[in-house]
């Protein structure tokens, strides 16, 4: 063999070594970033604001989560509403909306999700765990108002958290904001959003991993398989300039539900706090939406 030809083997093993530790690199990437998506996001919340009346409450979800909360009680008749946050957040994110709906009279119920703030928990699943949570949430407000209509506001995984249980949230009304589809299109559009065209090519290292981290497969996590099973009021909300949950996707939710139901397209908005985007017309809406179908009646 020449020189040259030593040279060119030698060249192509240390391409390929090459090649062989940037896959390996790759992969450890992508299985560090897949595990720490739902690593616990824990938060010291404590007491609630001097300004918004609540006392702190807790409960046991049949997760295994030790749910953390806060509820303010409103006037007789005047409803209540479960305040549902998204991932990676906790009660705190739906602070401003607890005080905008109590201030027009209604009882609210923020709750941490398992694995978030202060409530227990080992794993974030976007929604499929979180589904016993809102559900646990969802009947300790029954019991302590038996007597009132009780409206839902789930805002991205607290609104997939509304589906995904054995049925959907048995709400009187249900407000459903930036709601993934499936969460093969939840990774597709963050990773598209922050890789560009590269992103969709990077989704199948994570989405392969789900059930490895979450322990079931991701067919389960769709809610655009579950919508169609809500029997109450519904109102969805979406940006226009949403690329994580686009509003393309949100009109495939909203087709696939059933009437009753409202669509509320945030012109310019993106996966973002819809009330801080639009304060006044996102008030307007919600009162108007849980004023038909909440107030002044009993639950069946």
């Amino acid at each position: 063999m020449t020189d040259f030809g030593r040279t060119l083997r030698s060249s192509g093993s240390v391409l390929i070594a090459t090649l062989a530790i940037a896959a390996l690199c790759g992969v450890a990437i992508t299985l560090l970033v897949g595990y720490s998506l739902g690593r616990p996001v824990r938060a010291r919340i404590g007491p609630p604001p001097r300004q918004f009346p609540a006392e702190d409450v807790g409960f046991q979800s049949p997760s295994g989560a030790a749910l953390r909360g806060w509820f303010a009680g409103g006037p007789a008749g005047g409803g209540a509403v479960l305040l549902l946050h998204g991932v990676r957040g906790n009660r705190l994110q739906m602070l401003n909306r607890a005080r905008f709906l109590y201030a027009a009279g209604y009882s609210v119920l923020l709750v941490d999700f398992g694995a978030h703030g202060e409530s227990t928990g080992e794993r974030i699943t976007f929604g499929s765990r979180e589904a016993l949570d809102a559900t646990a949430a969802l009947e300790w407000l029954r019991r302590r108002l038996p007597a009132e209509a009780v409206g839902a506001i789930g805002i991205s995984m607290g609104g997939a958290a509304a589906l995904l249980g054995r049925n959907p949230l048995k709400a009187d009304a249900l407000v459903l904001e930036s709601v993934y589809p499936t969460i093969d299109a939840a990774i597709d559009g963050r990773l598209r959003s922050r890789f560009g065209a590269m992103g969709p090519r990077l989704a199948p290292f994570l989405t392969l991993q789900l059930p490895l981290w979450l322990g079931f497969e991701r067919k389960v996590l769709r809610p655009l398989d579950r919508v169609a099973d809500v029997k109450v009021p519904l109102l969805i909300i979406s940006g226009t300039a949403d690329t994580y949950t686009t509003i393309a996707e949100t009109n495939l939710l909203y087709a696939r539900a059933q009437q009753p139901k409202e669509f509320w397209a945030v012109e310019g908005a993106v996966h973002e706090d819809m009330h801080a985007y639009s304060p006044a017309e996102y008030e307007m809406r919600l009162l108007a939406f849980f004023g038909r179908h909440l107030r002044n009646r009993s639950t069946p």
